[in-house]
C-alpha cells in the first residue's frame, strides 16, 4: 500500500488498459461530469498553456484541448504505458496534445511556464503532496490556476457506510477480476482512505502559496480543489 514511485509506476503500467474502467467504477460513472467541471474551472481565466499532471490515458488533457483548441495543452505522467494509450486517443480524435514522461515532484519546466495546471485522480498517488504543490506553484505563472480533482476519504453518515462497503469489498473484487490485478484494486481504495480530507488539502495548498478553495461533488464522493497563484 506504499506510494513508492517505482512501485506505483509498475502498478499503473499493469492496469493501463483498464484504467478508464477503474475511474468509472470508483466514481459510479460520474467521473466524466466531474472532469467537465474541472475543465470549466481550469479554463475560466483563458490560459494559453495548460499542463495536465498525472494525465494517465489523457482524458482530462483531451477534454481541455477540445474546450480550448487555441491553447497549448501538455499531458505529463510517469507511466509510459499510460502515455502510449493517451497518444493513441489523441491521434484517433485528431487532437494535438503533447504527452511526455515527467515526475510531478521535479517538473522539467521553467518557472511560470503555464497559466493553468490540472490533476485528475492522480494527486493522491504522489509520494510527497507538499512537494508536488510547490512544484505546481513554481511552474504556474502569476495569476495562474491549479485545479485538483480527487477522491477524498469517504464521507460520514449512512451513505458513507454504504460507500465504504462498496469501496473495500465489491470494488477490489470486481476490479481485480476485470483487470487481473487484485493488488492494484486493493491499493486504490486504500489510497483514498488515507488521502487528506478536503480542508486539510486546502490548507496544504495555502502553505504552498495558493489562494485555495474547494467544492464537494456527488455527496462528497469527489472534491475539486482550486488554487490561484497571486499575481496578475
Amino acid at each position: 500500500m506504499e506510494r513508492k514511485p517505482e512501485a506505483v509506476r509498475r502498478m499503473f503500467s499493469e492496469i493501463a488498459p483498464r484504467y478508464d474502467l477503474l475511474n468509472r467504477l470508483l466514481s459510479f460513472g460520474q467521473d466524466q461530469a466531474w472532469r467537465r467541471r474541472a475543465v470549466e474551472l481550469a479554463l475560466e481565466k483563458g490560459p494559453r498553456r495548460v499542463l495536465d499532471l498525472a494525465t494517465g490515458t489523457g482524458d482530462l488533457a483531451l477534454a481541455l484541448k477540445r474546450a480550448r483548441p487555441e491553447a497549448e495543452v501538455v499531458g505529463a505522467d510517469f507511466a509510459p504505458a499510460m502515455l502510449a494509450l493517451a497518444r493513441r486517443k489523441a491521434e484517433r480524435l485528431g487532437l494535438e496534445v503533447a504527452f511526455l514522461e515527467a515526475d510531478a515532484l521535479a517538473l522539467p519546466f521553467p518557472d511560470g511556464s503555464f497559466q493553468a495546471i490540472t490533476v485528475a485522480f492522480g494527486f493522491r498517488n504522489f509520494a510527497d503532496y507538499e512537494k508536488a504543490l510547490w512544484e505546481m506553484h513554481r511552474v504556474l505563472s502569476p495569476g495562474g490556476r491549479a485545479v485538483i480533482l480527487e477522491f477524498p476519504p469517504p464521507p460520514g453518515g449512512a451513505f458513507g457506510l454504504l460507500y465504504r462497503a462498496y469501496f473495500k469489498g465489491l470494488l477490489p473484487l470486481l476490479g481485480g477480476l476485470v483487470s487481473g490485478s487484485f493488488r492494484a484494486y486493493r491499493y486504490l481504495p486504500a489510497s483514498v482512505e488515507r488521502f487528506p480530507a478536503p480542508l486539510a488539502l486546502e490548507e496544504m495548498m495555502r502553505r504552498a502559496g495558493f489562494q485555495a478553495r474547494h467544492e464537494r461533488l456527488t455527496l462528497g464522493v469527489a472534491a475539486i480543489h482550486v488554487g490561484d497563484k497571486p499575481g496578475q
